[in-house]
């Protein structure tokens, strides 16, 4: 392999030496090595980096790949739609046979869900934010109908408290304390502002998962005001405020939620209390 070799050009006609070149078989071996492997580096970014690859049988074509994807996408978009429609004509079909209306199994059971978030699954980061307000009357909470003659403070009845409508809308869900639903649903305008229904303190605001957007004040005697689902919250903890001032904006955060609005609840003394009693909400 390392035998030395001359290789020689010559001129055919004159016999004149042009060229020489010596030379061993491993010289000529690496040499032709050297060459196919810059051949196959320069063949593959050919293939990979140029449209030459797509006159090779067999390759895949990346164009097609993204039609079959978006294909598939409008395959199952229309599955679905066909599935609801065959599901509002088989409901059609049930009233006028005067049969029940089946459910679509798709679309989730709204009445199932609570508005509170006191509940079982309710996560650490709610329990802390909740202690934070709650801590002087968690031991006394009761699910019991507030008397009149059990919410008096300082001889100041509730009753006579002078409270700010906090929006102005339409109650779609009412105080019930057999469902839990410890305050009131209310429905307004977009982006309206909610406001504080008495002078106080803010104690809490914060997010969570269930409620989105929550805000609690602490008034004189006893009277915190919660107001839940907020887009935007415009105090922070420790911030005065004054009965009207706007507070946050009504909104639709939150897991509990089908649509835009406020949950507002009233506690007295660890007690919640329907805000219908104390406000004209019509």
């Amino acid at each position: 392999m390392r035998i030395k070799y001359r290789l020689v050009l010559f001129n055919e006609t004159t016999f004149e030496e042009r060229f020489s070149f010596r030379l061993t078989r491993l010289n000529v071996i690496s040499l032709v090595l050297g060459l196919a492997i810059v051949f196959i580096i320069l063949t593959y970014f050919l293939i990979a980096y140029t449209s030459l690859r797509e006159y090779i049988p067999g390759y895949p074509d990346i164009q097609q790949k993204k039609e079959l994807y978006h294909l598939s996408r409008l395959a199952d978009s229309l599955l679905t739609d066909v599935q609801k429609k065959n599901v509002y004509i088989d409901n059609i079909k049930r009233i006028v046979e005067n049969r029940d209306i089946g459910v679509d199994s798709t679309v989730p059971d709204l009445k199932a869900k609570n508005y509170d978030t006191i509940t079982d699954r309710r996560s650490e980061q709610d329990s802390a934010l909740r202690a934070s307000f709650e801590d002087q009357t968690k031991f006394n909470l009761s699910f019991k109908e507030v008397k009149s003659s059990d919410i008096e403070s300082g001889g100041v009845l509730i009753q006579n408290q002078n409270f700010f409508k906090p929006l102005d809308g339409i109650i779609t869900a009412k105080f019930n304390l057999l469902e839990k639903h410890f305050g009131v649903d209310i429905v307004s305008s977009h982006n309206e502002a909610v406001k504080s229904v008495l002078d106080g303190t803010v104690i809490l605001s914060d997010w969570t998962l269930e409620t989105g957007y929550v805000i609690a004040v602490q008034h004189a005697g006893n009277l915190i005001s919660v107001y839940k689902h907020n887009a935007v919250l415009l105090k922070q903890e420790g911030d005065l405020v004054k009965a009207g001032e706007p507070i946050a904006i009504v909104g639709n955060s939150g897991e509990i939620t089908t649509g835009p609005h406020l949950h507002f609840e009233l506690w007295y003394k660890g007690n919640p209390v329907d805000p219908s009693n104390y406000f004209n909400f019509n």
